[in-house]
C-alpha cells in the first residue's frame, strides 16, 4: 500500500470512528418520558412521567371501577410508567391503587401520597391510616397537600415533625408540600425542609399560581418559573401538576406544556391524570418529543 493510500486508508477509518461514536453518545444522551431521574436531595429516584390519580379529586378514576383501574395502571406500569401520585383527598383512589399494583416488586415503582394538613387529629396516626389503605410498607414521598397561605411552614410544624418521625421508622422515605397560590409558593424557596416541591406549571398559565390560591385568574407565569429555578439550585426536586390546565388544553397546547415545563421551567418530572390507554400513550409521545 502506498504512503498516500495509507494515509487516506487512516483517515477514512477515524472519521468513521469519529462519526460512530458521536452518534453512540448521541444515541446515549437520549432522552425518554420513561427515565429515572433523581429529585434533588431527595434522593429518590421516580421515572419523569407520573401516573396521577386525582383528576377532578379522584373522581374520574374512580368511576373507572377497580377492574378497568386496575388494567390502566398495570399498562402504565408495562409502559415504563413507574411512578404513581395519590392523596388523601381523592376518594377511595389510594385504596384502588394499592390494590392495583399488589404482586409488582415493590422497589420497581415509587408511590407519592399527599396529606391534607387541616385535619385535626394526630398526623402520625393519620400517616399510619394512609399507609394501612394503600397496603404498601412505605411511601417514597410524602408530600404536605395543598399549602395555599403564606404561613404553611409555621402552620404545618406537627405535620412536618410527623413525617420526619415517619422517616425515621423507614414509613416514607422522603417529603415535601404541594402549593397553591403564589403566597404559599414564595415561601417554598430557602425552604431546609423540602426535598421536594410540587408546583403547577404550564406554557398559558391555566390554572396556575396567582396572588388568589385556585382562581380561574391565569397565574404569573414568568415568577412561577423564577421560583422554580431558585429551588432547583437550592436542591430540591420539582415535580410539575396541571400540565394539561385540567383537561382544557387541545393536543398542541399540551404538547407546549410539557415543552414549556422541560426545556422552560426544567422540572424533574410531570404528573398527568388518564382515563384510558389512549391518554397514557399520548402522555409518553408528548413528552419523548417535548425531550428531542
Amino acid at each position: 500500500m502506498s504512503d498516500y493510500s495509507r494515509r487516506d486508508f487512516l483517515k477514512t477509518g477515524l472519521a468513521a470512528g469519529a462519526l460512530a461514536g458521536a452518534g453512540g453518545l448521541a444515541l446515549a444522551e437520549r432522552k425518554s418520558a420513561t427515565d429515572w431521574v433523581t429529585l434533588g436531595r431527595s434522593k429518590v429516584k421516580v421515572t419523569r412521567l407520573a401516573f396521577g390519580t386525582g383528576t377532578n379529586n379522584g373522581y374520574v378514576q374512580q368511576s373507572l371501577g377497580q377492574t378497568e383501574f386496575t388494567r390502566l395502571v398495570r399498562y402504565a406500569y408495562d409502559r415504563g410508567i413507574r411512578f404513581f401520585e395519590t392523596s388523601d383527598t381523592y376518594g377511595d383512589t389510594p385504596r384502588m391503587l394499592g390494590v392495583a399494583l399488589k404482586g409488582l416488586p415493590r422497589e420497581s415503582y415509587q408511590i407519592m401520597n399527599k396529606v391534607t394538613t387541616e385535619y385535626a387529629g394526630d398526623p402520625h396516626r393519620k400517616l399510619e391510616e394512609l399507609r394501612r389503605i394503600s397496603d404498601t410498607e412505605y411511601f417514597d414521598v410524602m408530600l404536605l397537600h395543598w399549602q395555599h397561605t403564606g404561613t404553611w411552614p409555621q402552620d404545618t410544624g406537627r405535620w412536618q415533625d410527623a413525617i420526619l418521625a415517619a422517616e425515621q421508622k423507614k414509613a416514607i422515605v422522603s417529603h415535601g408540600a404541594s402549593v397553591h397560590g403564589l403566597p404559599a409558593l414564595r415561601r417554598v424557596p430557602g425552604n431546609t425542609w423540602l426535598n421536594v416541591a410540587m408546583i403547577r406549571v404550564n406554557h398559558r398559565g391555566t390554572r396556575m399560581d396567582a396572588e388568589i390560591p385556585d382562581t380561574d385568574e391565569l397565574g404569573k407565569v414568568d415568577e412561577v418559573v423564577t421560583h422554580i429555578h431558585q429551588v432547583k439550585r437550592e436542591g430540591m426536586g420539582v415535580i410539575s401538576m396541571k400540565l394539561i390546565g385540567e383537561g382544557t388544553f387541545n393536543r398542541e397546547d399540551r404538547q407546549k406544556a410539557l415543552r414549556f415545563a422541560f426545556q422552560t421551567a426544567g422540572v424533574d418530572s410531570v404528573t398527568i391524570g388518564y382515563k384510558n390507554t389512549a391518554e397514557i400513550d399520548e402522555a409518553l409521545e408528548n413528552l419523548n418529543l417535548a425531550l428531542a
